[in-house]
C-alpha cells in the first residue's frame, strides 16, 4: 500500500479521483440514485509509478439496527483505474481499508454497491443484506438505499443483527 491518509494528512480529493476514473461526470455508476453522499475520512490508496491507481474511503457512521442504535464502518469511494483492472488492486485495497477498519471500534463494515459488483464483494468476504435500509439525505428526508447494501464483520464473532436497518446520516 503506497499511500494512506487521514484527517489532517494528506486527503483524497477530486484530483485524485479523476487520476484514477478520469474526469466523468458519473465515475461511480450511482448518479441515477439522486442521492448525497458524505465525504470519507479515512483514506487508502495504490500508488503504480508514481500515478494513484485504486482508492478505498472508510467512515464511522451511526446506524439503527432492529431498534438497537450502533455504529458501522461506512465503506465508499472504491475505484481502481480501467488500467490497472483485474490486477487485485480492489482485494489489495479493501482488504487493507478493512484491517484498519477493525481498529476503529465497530463490529461491522457496510458499503452500497451496484447490483454488477455484488460477486466482486462476495469473494472479498461481503454479504449481501437482504432487508431494505433506510438512509437519510437532505433536508430530513429518509429514503431506501437503491444500491444493494453489503456487510462485512470486523471481528471473529461478530454477527450481524436482525430488523430493520436505518443509518442515520447520509450515506457514504
Amino acid at each position: 500500500m503506497a499511500w494512506r491518509g487521514r484527517c489532517g494528512q494528506p486527503q483524497y480529493t477530486k484530483a485524485d479521483q479523476d487520476e484514477i476514473l478520469g474526469d466523468s461526470g458519473d465515475p461511480f455508476g450511482v448518479a441515477s440514485t439522486g442521492l448525497t453522499w458524505l465525504p470519507k475520512e479515512v483514506h487508502f490508496g495504490v500508488r503504480h509509478e508514481g500515478r494513484l491507481v485504486a482508492h478505498v474511503g472508510l467512515l464511522r457512521l451511526p446506524v439503527v439496527i432492529g431498534g438497537a442504535r450502533t455504529e458501522v464502518v461506512g465503506v465508499g469511494g472504491v475505484a481502481v483505474a480501467s488500467t490497472v483492472r483485474g490486477q487485485g488492486l480492489v482485494r489489495l485495497a479493501v482488504t487493507a481499508a478493512l484491517e484498519h477498519a477493525g481498529t476503529m471500534g465497530p463490529q461491522h463494515a457496510l458499503l452500497f454497491c451496484r447490483p454488477p459488483l455484488v460477486p466482486l464483494y462476495q469473494r472479498l468476504g461481503w454479504h449481501p443484506l437482504d432487508s431494505e435500509v433506510l438512509v437519510e439525505q437532505p433536508e430530513a428526508q429518509v429514503v431506501a438505499m437503491p444500491l444493494q447494501t453489503m456487510v462485512a464483520p470486523l471481528r471473529d464473532e461478530a454477527d450481524w443483527p436482525s430488523g430493520p436497518v436505518r443509518l442515520l446520516p447520509l450515506p457514504m
